[in-house]
């Protein structure tokens, strides 16, 4: 599920100092929000903001040199109809960039109807840049899943398997060898593109490591600065799971990669058998260069495969 809400305000407050823009007209409704329907079929915030344009409604529409000069370069009539025409569109917003003057025509008619108008000496690719990322991450599909989220050699690793297994233990074997933590227990995951996933750590959990027997543990104050991380895109996800489990539902040698699908995105995903005497931190980090490997293109089991292929056919002496 996915927010389908922000207001102008909102939207103005997140990015004042940064863009150093003002609030020219339509302050009467600062609560003015993005449509409910547009949000929900947007495929991308591509969908929700960009240059002006009669084509796309409901959007936030942003008015460069270019487009001043296209509302500024006619007769009085046909510049009141075109500027009347975006009153149609019903933006959330409309946003004057490239530290132009907004026209007269257009401040009057956002008094009238209602619809914030802001303004600012950035150019206006940088603020459809700006507002765009801003949008992705605010609107973005999202779940929350039990594990414990690692940084592993630079790869986010989702560490899932039923309660019991040592979960949050091998997660502190993994920090003590260097590698850093995101959250513990639940964490958020986001789909921030057609293609990725981001995890995040709710803020009641930031930076806290439950370890049974022990308590809570302040990573960030036991190990440091370093051991922890805000947030990382989500790569493997490495699920535990008990002997007997793995020897009745899992392949000891898998013929080809596993998937887990969460949010629509398919993420490559690696099983570990818990029993004694094995060391799981290692196994998890082999597990993490395996995957590195192979997505870089080298596949391991296919060129076994091939060597024994070629072995096969290769003739007796």
């Amino acid at each position: 599920m996915k927010p389908s809400v922000i207001s102008a305000e909102a939207l103005f407050e997140e990015h004042r100092p940064a863009l150093q823009w003002e609030w020219i007209a339509g302050h009467a409704h600062p609560e003015r929000r993005f449509d409910e329907a547009a949000v929900r079929n947007a495929q991308s915030a591509a969908d929700l903001v960009g240059y002006l344009n009669y084509i796309h409604p409901y959007r936030v529409q942003i008015v460069g040199r270019r487009e001043v000069a296209y509302l500024n370069q006619s007769t009085p009539e046909v510049a009141e109809r075109r500027i009347s025409r975006i009153v149609t569109l019903e933006p959330p917003v409309l946003i004057v960039a490239d530290a132009q003057v907004p026209p007269d025509k257009l401040v009057a008619m956002c008094d009238r109807a209602d619809i914030p108008l802001f303004s600012t000496a950035e150019s206006a690719g940088h603020v459809i840049d700006v507002v765009r990322s801003y949008l992705a991450q605010h609107f973005a599909e999202r779940t929350t899943r039990h594990g414990v989220f690692m940084d592993i050699l630079g790869m986010g690793v989702l560490l899932t398997g039923e309660s019991g297994l040592g979960k949050s233990e091998l997660g502190l074997e993994l920090i003590s060898r260097g590698h850093g933590l995101v959250a513990d227990d639940a964490v958020d995951l986001y789909r921030v593109s057609q293609t990725s996933l981001e995890g995040r750590c709710p803020e009641l959990l930031m930076n806290l490591l439950e370890v049974r027997g022990i308590g809570l543990l302040d990573i960030k104050a036991i190990f440091g600065e370093t051991a922890v991380r805000r947030k990382m895109r989500l790569k493997l996800i490495v699920h535990l799971v008990r002997k007997e489990t793995m020897d009745r539902e899992f392949e000891r040698l898998p013929y080809e990669p596993l998937y887990e699908d969460i949010l629509g995105v398919s993420v490559l995903k690696a099983v570990i058998a818990v029993d004694a005497g094995r060391n799981l931190a290692v196994l998890v980090e082999a597990a993490v260069r395996n995957t590195i490997l192979q997505l870089r293109g080298i596949d391991t089991y296919k060129e076994f495969i091939e060597r024994h292929q070629k072995a096969m056919l290769k003739p007796e002496p």
